[in-house]
């Protein structure tokens, strides 16, 4: 058998387990635009929520707003190289994205893996979906997304932003 690694582009590849790589953290790419539309209606947000708060004499103090620069840098994940041979023996590689239990896979599990290409095409492809035929399991690793970066504290601000923005715009062109 020859020890090329391939890539599989089909849908689904069913195989043995081989060998579960170490893994290494990878970066999320956070999309600029998408980021300053939500920080812009978060800070609406924020504002209007300060002078309601003073205006009620509150007083407390919530914790500080996270930055530009800290929403801007990307959140890590986990990517874990996993080799295993198909039914004609070829040595295929696919990626788990993300972090699965550590007796999830061992080496001669027969699995069946749902696979997805990556943008970068000379990457091997993202496994999205790994059903373990050995043990029964089924497996989904989950990636952080851009959504759970910001966190619901800051979408909720933003949605307060948009509304209010969207409220005052409604009564502005109302008066005209």
């Amino acid at each position: 058998m020859s020890d090329t690694v391939f890539y599989h582009s089909g849908p689904t590849l069913t195989g043995r387990v081989v060998r579960l790589m170490p893994g290494y953290a990878r970066e999320m790419k956070v999309g600029q635009p998408a980021l300053v539309v939500v920080l812009t209606a978060a800070t609406v947000g924020r504002l209007i929520g300060r002078a309601i708060l003073s205006a009620l004499q509150a007083g407390t103090r919530g914790a500080s707003p996270r930055r530009w620069k800290e929403l801007r840098k990307a959140p890590e994940f986990l990517v874990t190289p996993l080799r295993l041979r198909d039914g004609s023996g070829r040595l295929c590689e696919v990626e788990i994205h993300g972090h699965l239990p550590q007796s999830a896979l061992e080496p001669s599990d027969h699995i069946q893996v749902t696979v997805a290409p990556q943008k970068d095409r000379t990457m091997p492809p993202k496994a999205e979906r790994i059903v373990n035929i050995t043990t029964g399991q089924l497996l989904r690793p989950r990636v952080p997304t851009l959504w759970s970066h910001i966190g619901p504290a800051l979408i909720l601000q933003a949605f307060l932003g948009l509304t209010l923005v969207g409220i005052v715009a409604a009564g502005y062109t109302a008066a005209q």
